[in-house]
């Protein structure tokens, strides 16, 4: 069995282990964040073994068309989604923002859905941002969310009941399969602001 990098170390203990000590010794830290800070010190480790390992280019020289396509083999993006319905059911948007994971916002998405529930706008902004990340090319997606209901369904953790949410469902883990990797976070309201404003957005503007 190979050597685990400590990357790997990382992300296998934001997977499986509880943290629960860790999580109570700091007051206002969540399993989800603790979580999302081993993930992203994974990647400052996955980044920082990248450069230790490439060649060095020569003086000027540009990347190659088939260097850069190498480089981006496996592009990651996050996805932070949210719904939001006036009335529930009511007027109703979806919204979508993805991130590169250096912080960079590649898209921001919102999409008016007319009368629906709260529930099923928060599934059409989590689809209209992974077709959006497919059409860029990503091949890993973490996704963000404040409902706890979605990613547990998508976690399979609780079974989807509603006839009006199956068909967003299936839809949704049709999309996830395309990606080699996927990770799920249930994040608080207010860590997925951008995302809510775009939903807003989207019912005030009809987008």
């Amino acid at each position: 069995m190979p050597k685990p990098s400590e990357a790997d170390l990382l992300r296998h203990i934001a997977r499986e282990e509880p943290l629960t000590a860790t999580v109570r010794a700091f007051r206002g830290l969540t399993r989800e964040r603790l979580g999302q800070m081993l993930e992203e010190a994974a990647e400052r480790l996955d980044a920082n073994s990248a450069e230790a390992e490439a060649p060095a280019a020569a003086p000027g020289s540009l990347p190659t068309a088939e260097e850069s396509t190498a480089r981006g083999a496996t592009p990651r993006l996050r996805l932070y989604s949210d719904g939001a319905a006036r009335g529930n059911p009511g007027p109703s948007g979806a919204g979508a923002v993805l991130v590169e994971p250096g912080g960079q916002v590649v898209a921001k998405l919102g999409k008016y859905l007319g009368t629906q529930t709260n529930n099923y706008a928060e599934y059409m902004g989590l689809l209209i941002g992974l077709k959006h990340a497919k059409s860029l090319g990503a091949k890993e997606i973490e996704i963000f969310a404040d409902s706890e209901l979605l990613i547990r369904q998508l976690g399979g953790r609780y079974q989807v009941k509603s006839p009006t949410l199956r068909p967003l469902y299936e839809e949704a883990v049709k999309l996830l399969n395309d990606f080699s990797r996927v990770k799920l976070v249930h994040v608080p309201r207010e860590m997925n602001a951008a995302a809510d404003e775009m939903s807003n957005r989207a019912i005030d503007e009809r987008l």
